[in-house]
């Protein structure tokens, strides 16, 4: 009997949580900020990737 897959979580790649990853798509997304600088507020506030 055929089971269906579950859908593939879109960040199955990355070793970051989920909550790490939605901050970093709404700071790129709300203000016009670059990734490095995402990165480098980030990193400010405790949190490596």
């Amino acid at each position: 009997m055929f089971r269906p897959r579950k859908p593939a979580s879109p960040s199955r790649y990355c070793n970051a949580s989920a909550e790490v990853i939605r901050s970093v798509v709404l700071m790129y997304v709300r203000f016009p900020l670059s990734l490095w600088t995402v990165k480098e507020l980030l990193s400010g506030r405790g949190i490596d990737i």
